[in-house]
């Protein structure tokens, strides 16, 4: 297993872990309406597009393939801290295999490199794999609500400050 920089080939494998993390995260949390239409098309242009713009996408390759992946950018909207990390998916069979910590991590370093010193990250209230960010070191410390298909789902922020947090994750994480 490996974490590296994703390139333009990879867009169509991150759009198929997207949807495939969303499938099976989000029932009873998100409109069931709203997941059936996700698209790993759609969002493979998505990701193709983040990538082209220099948004910080990093993948995890498993058995020669992309089982999961995060993105991450200079903080957007709210400015809770100077970098934010956007998105964090593994695909089931391959958590708990700290992937997920690897790819905070390098997110995290890229971050630093660009020259934030903090990072944070808005995680679904009823997300279960909610506490792995409290594992990794991060605070709660803003809530807020996102509006998916109509509905207003509750959020936390969490964050890390200074970001050598992230970048090195507290032992035993």
């Amino acid at each position: 297993m490996t974490v590296r920089r994703a390139g333009l080939a990879d867009a169509a494998a991150i759009g198929a872990v997207h949807v495939a993390a969303w499938l099976s995260t989000y029932p009873g949390i998100l409109p069931e309406a709203y997941l059936a239409r996700l698209s790993a098309v759609r969002q493979a242009r998505h990701y193709e597009a983040a990538i082209r713009m220099g948004v910080i996408v990093h993948v995890a390759i498993g058995d020669g393939h992309v089982v999961g992946f995060a993105t991450a950018s200079p903080a957007r909207g709210a400015r809770i801290a100077e970098g934010e990390i956007e998105t964090l998916y593994v695909l089931d069979d391959w958590r708990e295999r700290g992937l997920g910590r690897e790819l905070m991590g390098a997110s995290g370093a890229a971050l630093a490199a660009a020259g934030c010193r903090d990072a944070f990250l808005w995680v679904l209230r009823d997300n279960p794999s909610r506490w792995f960010y409290a594992r990794l070191g991060g605070r709660p410390v803003a809530e807020g609500v996102v509006h998916v298909a109509g509905v207003a789902v509750p959020q936390t922020a969490f964050a890390w400050s200074p970001i050598s947090q992230l970048v090195t994750p507290a032992a035993g994480a």
